[in-house]
């Protein structure tokens, strides 16, 4: 197995006395498309900001691309949940471009390859025609594009996004879990979500996170784990794919 992510014993969060989450083991190979489900408050966030090297750990080792996650940092595209900003008026263009800022130096000035990084990026997400709109006048699902295209603009190894989806509807929803299945064909991709039923015939691997983290196979969905994690049978039921625990401790969480 090839790790892209590696997380070793891992406890971080915002209070000394109230960790978010806890002796976190988690190994994500190259090319998983990994979800991550669970509870609001359960620590899914947070351990995006982890990967991200965002937020330091208390406790345990976190290695991504083998190094620290500040220095791989750039190797990781970023998706974050969709906050419509009206008193920010910004082209597609320029947001997609932002994407190229670790190239620019200096100077900051892009270049006409950043230019035609940034149009092929947004061509790939069937965005190129909205080029030259301001970002505030798109549909929710188009944001989300453009802001995957940003992310891909800086040719990562990985990509995290953050409920992706949540202000989108079914049918947009279902062209977007497509789409990211395509991408994963050569990146590998960790995705927070609330409906897993929604990715489960595209995702490689699942886990659970309240706090702990479990990734599981169908022996393991029972009621108590289903009520210790937060996530109900129907919900985490995804076609039988194989699964690796990497939570160390599984006792019930309060």
């Amino acid at each position: 197995m090839n790790e892209v992510i590696g997380l070793k014993g891992v406890t971080a969060g915002y209070r000394r006395d109230n960790p978010v989450i806890h002796d976190i083991d988690l190994t994500v190979p190259k090319d998983d498309f990994l979800a991550v489900i669970g509870p609001n408050g359960g620590g899914k966030t947070t351990l995006l900001k982890v990967i991200l090297g965002l937020l330091v750990p208390w406790e345990g080792s976190v290695a991504v691309l083998g190094r620290p996650p500040e220095i791989s940092r750039s190797e990781i595209g970023y998706v974050p949940q969709v906050i419509p900003d009206e008193s920010f008026p910004i082209t597609v263009m320029d947001v997609v471009l932002m994407g190229r800022l670790k190239n620019t130096g200096l100077i900051g000035r892009f270049t006409c390859k950043d230019r035609k990084t940034a149009e092929m990026n947004l061509e790939r997400l069937d965005v190129r025609d909205l080029a030259g709109d301001e970002i505030n006048s798109l549909s929710s699902g188009q944001k989300q594009r453009v802001l995957i295209a940003r992310a891909l603009a800086g040719n990562p190894q990985i990509l995290l996004l953050d409920e992706p989806v949540a202000s989108v509807d079914h049918n947009t929803q279902e062209s977007f879990f497509n789409l990211l299945a395509e991408l994963n064909s050569t990146i590998t991709i960790v995705l927070v979500t609330h409906d897993v039923g929604a990715v489960s015939s595209h995702v490689k691997s699942i886990a659970c996170i309240n706090r702990n983290l479990i990734s599981h196979d169908e022996e393991l969905l029972s009621e108590s784990v289903a009520k210790a994690y937060g996530c109900p049978f129907e919900l985490i039921s995804h076609g039988g794919i194989p699964h690796r625990v990497l939570e160390k401790d599984k006792k019930t969480v309060p």
